[in-house]
């Protein structure tokens, strides 16, 4: 069930119909599953930076916050919300002998080719939210070249007016930078647009740009992390459609 709304911004907002034009999205714990997607990738993936050393291998897997043994991110782990770089510089604080563009490299490269998990399926979800008369965007901490990828491997790239990752020259989350580009790319007020994540990043760029935020319980973090920041916690995105009417921010 959803939790109660925060600071009453949605019966704010909510005054008129079709208030709400625009929906950006996270992409990782937000329209893909984050922990089904990413947890074999990256258990694989620190064997490999850890040269089949155990030892070193359980460092690396603690300074990201990630549980080995079943293969998930452990709430606040620094690899939820941060960017690429971010999380090499993490690896190398344990590695410091690593290329840190040949690592980051080899994990953009890793994930691009990673079987995205959709959080429900987009095809059709994200054909209904067009139908709505929604204009669609993705903003992500990952680099652009994978966010475009795995966008495309869902079938749904043509679908985003507007997608942007760390690397895009709009600045990274927790930042409003990214979302003020959505905006300036489409014309529409930060008021008319929601900002949906699945971590405290997400939800500090979208109070930040002056955006209303929904929270999702499809990555790492727990409902308690992110329901102070958030106008309302739903289990995934599955949700929205429902809420938006519920709230008469679209007509319906």
């Amino acid at each position: 069930m959803p939790a109660p709304l925060g600071s009453g911004a949605a019966q704010d907002f909510g005054k008129g119909p079709h208030v709400i034009s625009g929906i950006i999205f996270d992409k990782d714990g937000t329209l893909f599953d984050f922990n089904a997607t990413w947890g074999a990738w990256t258990r694989a993936m620190l064997i490999a930076e850890a040269g089949d050393d155990p030892i070193l291998c359980e460092r690396l897997a603690a300074v990201l916050g990630y549980d080995m043994e079943n293969a998930r991110f452990l709430p606040g782990s620094v690899v939820i919300a941060s960017t690429v770089e971010e999380v090499a510089d993490a690896i190398l604080g344990v590695v410091p002998a690593t290329d840190k563009d040949a690592l980051l490299a080899r994990m953009n490269a890793g994930s691009m080719k990673v079987a995205q998990v959709e959080a429900v399926p987009l095809r059709a979800y994200v054909a209904q939210l067009r139908q709505i008369g929604l204009t669609l965007g993705v903003v992500t901490n990952d680099a652009e070249t994978p966010a475009l990828r795995h966008l495309e491997g869902a079938g749904i790239r043509a679908d985003f007016a507007f997608v942007a990752g760390y690397d895009s020259g709009f600045g990274a989350k927790p930042g409003p930078g990214q979302l003020h580009g959505f905006c300036r790319a489409t014309g529409l007020a930060p008021d008319a647009c929601i900002m949906v994540g699945d971590s405290t990043h997400d939800l500090h760029a979208g109070r930040a740009a002056g955006m209303m935020t929904i929270a999702v319980l499809t990555g790492p973090a727990p409902r308690a992390e992110l329901e102070g920041l958030a106008d309302v916690v739903l289990r995934d995105i599955g949700e929205i459609p429902a809420w938006l009417q519920r709230e008469r921010l679209i007509p319906g």
